[in-house]
């Protein structure tokens, strides 16, 4: 049966930004979400999924732009998975994500609200992130106009980041705003070396070739690291990269290797080899060093993690004597950064890695009064917990993006804690779990902070009091 073309809705003006940062138009009464458009664009949109209350849609073609348009400064801009709000200014960035804290937290949370603090946008909108993951693949993602010219894709395989919507598909990036240099020089160098000397890329599909990801990690003091993934262990070829590598970027703090034949990109489980320097990188925040391993989760955006742990601190409003439980610590950053106002910290986290370094942290810190323990931690927090490390004055979560387990909101709930101070990348999960505590726990205090500019990405804090 021949399918019905899709429909085709001509001149509809977009009114707003919704939910994930799809912008938002009106047809006959129904709302349809669109990617890639902004505020005031009037566009052609193909409908390509009908709900039974909204409709989705793809811009066809710009008829009329925004007045508040403005010209991405990437080339890569539209293909690229990432940065999909650099044609909207970054003030009105900030606009939207505020207004997306605000709009989650009441709709989803039906929660009573103080006024929204005005959000904390970033000094350095562009090369911000300290982290960033690329993907090697055999076959680079045409542009249309290659196509048409009868470019072959496997005569120009591609390093960059996987094509919006498609996991099999990448296209190779010559430039990307998101790192600073050396991170660019690094990147075009791994692909020009390994072209030139033939090795395989990787196949998404199919699972084989040689070169698999790389990983560049960077800190606000100058430390680098390089992690190149290979599917296959051809060590005559490994050592002929990460020789040259060494010779190449003599700055490099640590450069690393990893083995990884599974059918998933994640190092977790991995062997590490460090090849040359250290196996680890060090961040610094106010006087306090942070070891960051290649399997260390680390706030990617350096400047603004120190803005969003202040913010954490005020809020929390330390008297000294406190003790503080830290929740899904990671490497015990905020735990380490609050240490030195309180009587005692416990962090705790489920990965065992990252305790590790949390505690090599402290170390390092000369931080004696904060303890970490691993656990999942609807098992771990309890009474016999308590018991042993002391009831909490305060309890700072934050959780991934999945949020807090309904299981450790009943255990919070039990505490009794005077104050929580609740750190959030997805406000809408957030919204739902402080509905379960809003009948025990006011808000006080709701801030802002973009961690991440061109996403629709926004970081929450949220200070709770109890009745």
């Amino acid at each position: 049966m021949k399918k019905k073309p899709l429909p085709l809705i001509e001149k509809i003006r977009i009114e707003s930004v919704g939910a994930e940062g799809k912008a938002v138009a009106r047809h006959e009464n129904r709302v349809i979400f669109v990617p890639m458009v902004i505020p005031g664009d009037v566009v052609d949109v193909q409908v390509v999924k009908k709900r039974r209350t909204y409709s989705e849609g793809r811009m066809v073609r710009i008829v009329s732009p925004s007045p508040d348009r403005q010209k991405p400064v990437c080339s890569h801009f539209g293909v690229c998975g990432g940065c999909k709000w650099q044609m909207l200014p970054y003030s009105l960035q900030l606009k939207y994500k505020s207004q997306q804290v605000g709009d989650q937290l009441t709709r989803i949370g039906q929660l009573k609200l103080p006024e929204i603090r005005p959000i904390i946008g970033a000094v350095q909108p562009e090369f911000y992130r300290n982290k960033m993951e690329y993907t090697f693949s055999n076959r680079r993602w045409l542009t249309n106009e290659e196509v048409r010219s009868g470019v072959d894709p496997e005569e120009d395989p591609a390093l960059g980041f996987h094509v919006r919507g498609l996991f099999d598909k990448v296209v190779n990036v010559d430039k990307c705003w998101l790192q600073s240099d050396p991170a660019n020089e690094i990147r075009n160098e791994v692909r020009r070396f390994t072209l030139e000397h033939g090795f395989s890329y990787f196949d998404l599909r199919k699972q084989t070739g040689l070169m698999r990801n790389l990983t560049i990690r960077c800190t606000s003091i100058g430390e680098w690291m390089v992690i190149v993934s290979f599917h296959e262990n051809s060590p005559d070829q490994i050592r002929m990269l990460m020789d040259h590598l060494k010779e190449r970027f003599p700055f490099l703090t640590s450069l690393m290797y990893v083995i990884n034949p599974k059918r998933n990109d994640t190092i977790a489980d991995l062997d590490v080899i460090t090849w040359y320097g250290r196996d680890y990188i060090i961040e610094e925040m106010e006087g306090l060093q942070f070891k960051i391993s290649p399997k260390s989760f680390f706030q990617t955006n350096s400047h603004q993690v120190m803005r969003l742990y202040q913010v954490v601190r005020d809020f929390a409003e330390l008297k000294g004597d406190d003790v503080v439980y830290d929740l899904y610590t990671g490497t015990g950053t905020i735990a380490l950064f609050l240490a030195r106002q309180v009587s005692k910290v416990i962090g705790i986290e489920y990965v065992p890695e990252a305790i590790k370094d949390a505690q090599i942290n402290a170390e390092m810190n000369e931080i004696s009064n904060a303890e970490f323990l691993t656990g999942d931690m609807k098992d771990v927090l309890g009474s016999s917990l308590f018991e042993q490390y002391g009831q909490p004055d305060l309890i700072v979560l934050d959780p991934p993006r999945a949020g807090v387990h309904p299981d450790v909101i009943t255990a919070i709930r039990d505490t009794d804690v005077p104050r929580i101070v609740y750190v959030s990348c997805n406000p809408a999960t957030q919204a739902r779990d402080l509905a379960l505590l809003s009948d025990r726990y006011a808000i006080q205090a709701v801030q802002p902070v973009d961690m991440f500019p061109h996403t629709h990405h926004v970081e929450n804090v949220v200070l709770l009091k109890k009745y």
